[in-house]
């Protein structure tokens, strides 16, 4: 996923189907300089991570 796009959907108050590792996800915020995003599995908000951008998909 793009880093435009990306911040698109963590500043959308629509929610975006997302997915990491085919785990559908939500993006809290996107880090400019690394293209990386802070996310969490839907499922288990509490198991925030930083991963690439690369590895993001949107359905």
């Amino acid at each position: 996923m793009d880093r435009q796009r990306a911040k698109e959907i963590a500043s959308s108050p629509t929610m975006a189907h997302v997915t990491f590792n085919g785990v559908p996800i939500y993006i809290q915020n996107v880090h400019e300089q690394q293209d990386v995003a802070r996310i969490y599995p839907l499922d288990d908000p509490e198991n925030e991570q930083d991963v690439p951008l690369a590895q993001l998909e949107e359905h």
